[in-house]
């Protein structure tokens, strides 16, 4: 077995690379996993790599004890295939937690030109910073921001079709995609809720449905030197599976259909800026949400009919300000998140204060490659609710990419 295995290794060996690790400071064009594939940074027809997260998350409190969590969070093997010069095929397999397997996204992106990229897929959908650029070497903190999770939410990906491109000489890049859109009501359950709002609702292209054709776009600028601005929208209905099979002119029929539906607008800005040891970063997410009294009556939910948050974060690279002379970083971070589910209610409806959070996270990051960190940080949780608490965090943690 070892023989075959050295015969099929040195056979490929023409045909394989390690995927290129061009972050975004690298060029000060956005890049991430998949577009450097496309976007020409390798020779060879297959690219393999892989990011990895690997987390120990403490909770400390002065009244109560409790247990460490230690977790293989996630590893994702990175698979991309050369088909032509304008042809390309991206996929990403996610193991979350050991024992969970997901296809984080996979699409076949033919390029026309520098302008027009026909892609179609399974897509990740482009909004805020976490959800496209999410290889733990990328990102401050041993977690994602809980604003990417909890709004926006991450890891967002459906099925669809659209465009992407890149206008040099403006600097600016675009994504316009049609997309199914959240599951709304399935197995006659509804499934978005006031606590994490649209996050149940990710149909991740697991026999996906689609009821509605959903639209999803982003604009990149990045002609100012370290500086990235984004601009994303996302437009379009929920998915019920009450509209399977329905007869038109079965009114009763369409006007409970019209009930398991809601109806979402969401913008999204983001900033990223980097600056000799300097970096900062930040973002706002605003969604408004109709339909909710209906659906929350139908499904016995309680989603709220608006969604905001942001979140602020600078760090400074303390080796750069020593003035040593390495290639390593130890940057030293913080970073401000506050973001609610139940921003707005219906006029029927209580708003849950506890859904109104604010999560200050600092701490050091030190890179020991371009491809390999360790990260250590605290955190303090809390929220609107007079009687609740506050939570404190203790997080390590591991981030590979290559």
């Amino acid at each position: 077995m070892k023989k075959i295995l050295i015969i099929v290794l040195s056979f490929m060996g023409p045909l394989v690379n390690a995927q290129v690790n061009n972050t975004d400071s690298t060029t000060n064009e956005p890049l991430n996993s998949a577009n450097n594939i496309i976007q020409g940074n390798s020779s060879k027809n297959i690219t393999v790599g892989t990011y990895a997260q690997i987390d120990y998350n403490q909770q400390v409190s002065s009244v109560a004890r409790y247990n460490g969590k230690l977790d293989v969070h996630r590893l994702v093997m990175f698979l991309g295939y050369k088909f032509s010069d304008r042809t390309h095929f991206v996929t990403e397999i996610e193991y979350e937690h050991v024992t969970e397997v997901y296809v984080e996204q996979a699409f076949l992106n033919y390029r026309i030109n520098t302008a027009f990229n026909l892609r179609a897929g399974l897509l990740l959908i482009p909004m805020g910073i976490i959800n496209e650029y999410h290889e733990p070497t990328t990102f401050n903190g041993v977690e994602r921001p809980n604003l990417d999770g909890q709004i926006v939410p991450s890891t967002w990906r459906e099925m669809g079709i659209g465009f992407s491109g890149n206008f040099p000489n403006m600097s600016l890049k675009y994504q316009a995609y049609i997309v199914n859109g959240f599951d709304g009501y399935s197995e006659g359950v509804g499934t978005l809720r006031g606590q994490d709002a649209l996050r149940k609702g990710r149909q991740k292209a697991a026999k996906s449905y689609m009821s509605s054709p959903n639209l999803s776009m982003k604009v990149d600028y990045y002609g100012l030197t370290g500086l990235k601005l984004g601009l994303a929208g996302y437009f379009g209905n929920s998915q019920s599976e009450l509209f399977n099979g329905i007869r038109h002119d079965d009114d009763l029929a369409l006007a409970q259909a019209d009930s398991s539906v809601i109806n979402i607008s969401m913008l999204g800005f983001d900033a990223r800026y980097q600056h000799n040891g300097f970096q900062a970063r930040g973002q706002v997410i605003r969604a408004n949400i109709s339909n909710t009294s209906a659906y929350n009556e139908f499904t016995g939910q309680d989603l709220g009919a608006g969604l905001f948050g942001y979140y602020v974060e600078a760090g400074y690279d303390v080796f750069r300000l020593m003035n040593f002379k390495t290639d390593k970083k130890l940057v030293a971070f913080a970073r401000y998140e506050k973001y609610d589910t139940h921003d707005r209610v219906s006029s029927e409806q209580i708003k849950e204060t506890a859904y109104d959070r604010t999560d200050i996270t600092t701490g050091l990051g030190f890179w020991l490659s371009n491809g390999a960190v360790l990260k250590a940080d605290y955190q303090m949780f809390k929220n609107e609710d007079e009687e609740s608490n506050d939570k404190h965090q203790i997080n390590l943690g591991v981030g590979i990419w290559f």
